[in-house]
């Protein structure tokens, strides 16, 4: 029976958090299950790990900036958005979270959700500490990813936090960030 992630072709999107060293993993077990990934990062994402070891998981160069090319002959973020069939945002910081809510598009990562088209299936994996995550200004933002712009939340869990703390705002584990994809 063939792997329902055969030749799927899955765009996985970073922004800042400590929670990116997570997604290398899923990066690695995607391609691994033989889909065609690709990888954008916000600048902030790039503190936490690095374009190279995404590059070398993925098999193809990672975009950081609005002003780098692959190889596509149009916009980067329109031709990504129009070539995935699979968003996957994660982690998803409160910083990016708001720009995509408000149509802010400073970066790759929120210039590429704004391209989306409608029917592409979107997920999102929240990761930030459990004050941010319960900020009703974070919760609305959520609220307009969800409910207007169509995108699934993956989470987020309770647990340890970078901050020291235990609470909800954790990024789910990348195992089930992958069934959320098989899903979608």
């Amino acid at each position: 029976m063939a792997d329902p992630l055969q030749d799927r072709r899955l765009l996985v999107a970073l922004s800042g958090g400590i929670a990116c060293y997570k997604i290398a993993t899923l990066v690695s077990r995607l391609a691994q299950r033989g889909a065609d990934v690709r990888v954008i990062m916000t600048e902030a994402a790039t503190r936490f790990i690095t374009p190279l070891t995404l590059q070398s998981l993925s098999g193809h160069p990672v975009l950081i900036s609005i002003w780098q090319h692959d190889d596509r002959p149009d916009a980067q973020h329109v031709g990504l958005a129009r070539w995935c069939q699979s968003f996957i945002l994660a982690p998803a910081s409160a910083n990016t979270i708001a720009k995509i809510a408000h149509g802010q598009c400073d970066d790759i990562v929120s210039l590429t959700a704004c391209a989306l088209p409608q029917q592409t299936p979107k997920l999102i994996a929240p990761a930030m500490n459990a004050e941010m995550w319960a900020n009703p200004v974070v919760q609305k933002n959520i609220t307009t990813l969800r409910d207007e712009l169509g995108y699934t939340l993956i989470g987020p869990e309770e647990g340890w936090q970078a901050c020291r703390t235990s609470g909800a705002g954790r990024m789910s584990e990348p195992e089930a960030i992958l069934a959320a994809i098989e899903q979608a």
